[in-house]
């Protein structure tokens, strides 16, 4: 079967069909069609023409549908209707009963502190939506949004496309996570006794260069390197390793391991933390569910990052 972009029809045609079918009149069709009489009979014969058989018959001073007219009536007129009310009707969202799935990416470091607040109230205001959550981070948002393997997300970005929205978050601090009943380090921890310990540290590259290394050129004893901070409080607790973490990331690990600490970081290793960012593409800006996810990230963010 051919495409119907294979078709010569100009759709115009069957809008000036439909509206003369309904006057019964050129002349009332084309006053209701801002056109001239001509201009109304050239598009008949045109569309007499494509169709390959007569539309309209004379019946007094009007006219009135052939039996193919009639067929082609029935069908177009409906179509018609609900292409203009697609074209000129806003769309209606309703977070109580919609059921879209929305993709959110989301770095490791915002994962544990915003996806459980998140889907609480989620749970409260859209029961019926679902999120799909895309492990995304500095290197790889720009190709997720790009190719939509993401509606929105947020991490660290570096530059992106002109077309990417962004809002800032956040913007956090590093401190060190450590076990007191292992790490001996006082009150305020000096960059002798940070470096004397070994150090667990969250690589994206799979190497044994952390953020210390990266930022500030200064090489620690790292004992392990893992992807992701999702290990971290696992790895510290019972043991005499030390983590940099953010302080959003540390602040969640500790209110599950009790036993967990943090310190300030040594002044000459004072970071300050690049910004977490809610990011999306201008094409999805007007998407009333994603609107919707959007304006829900940033409320949880403010409450959970003031409760800190």
């Amino acid at each position: 079967m051919h495409s119907i972009y294979e078709k010569d029809l100009d759709l115009n045609l069957l809008r000036v069909f439909v509206v003369v079918a309904e006057a019964g009149s050129v002349t009332e069709a084309a006053s209701r069609l801002y056109l001239t009489q001509p201009a109304v009979s050239a598009a008949l014969r045109r569309l007499t023409s494509t169709v390959g058989a007569p539309l309209f018959v004379r019946a007094g001073r009007g006219l009135a549908l052939t039996a193919r007219g009639q067929r082609l009536f029935a069908s177009a007129r409906p179509h018609l209707q609900a292409l203009v009310e697609a074209a000129v009707s806003p769309g209606t969202f309703d977070p109580r009963t919609s059921e879209r799935t929305v993709r959110l990416g989301l770095s490791d470091a915002n994962e544990t502190w915003l996806l459980p607040p998140l889907l609480r109230v989620l749970t409260e205001e859209a029961p019926r939506m679902k999120l799909i959550v895309v492990p995304v981070q500095f290197r790889t948002i720009a190709e997720a949004l790009a190719s939509s393997a993401v509606d929105l997300a947020v991490t660290v970005a570096d530059e992106l496309p002109a077309d990417t929205r962004r809002l800032v978050l956040y913007t956090g601090s590093f401190v060190c996570l450590f076990d007191p009943r292992h790490a001996r380090l006082g009150k305020s921890l000096t960059m002798e006794r940070y470096l004397a310990h070994e150090h667990v540290i969250v690589s994206y590259n799979a190497d044994l260069r952390g953020i210390v290394e990266d930022m500030l050129g200064v090489q620690r004893r790292v004992r392990v390197s893992v992807p992701t901070f999702h290990s971290i409080g696992a790895l510290v607790e019972g043991s005499a390793l030390l983590a940099t973490i953010p302080s959003a990331v540390a602040g969640e690990i500790t209110s599950l391991r009790p036993n967990l600490r943090t310190l300030p970081l040594p002044s000459p290793l004072a970071l300050g933390g690049a910004p977490m960012e809610l990011l999306w593409r201008t094409t999805v800006e007007d998407d009333e569910a994603i609107r919707f996810i959007r304006e829900l990230v940033v409320r949880v963010a403010k409450t959970v990052l003031r409760a800190e």
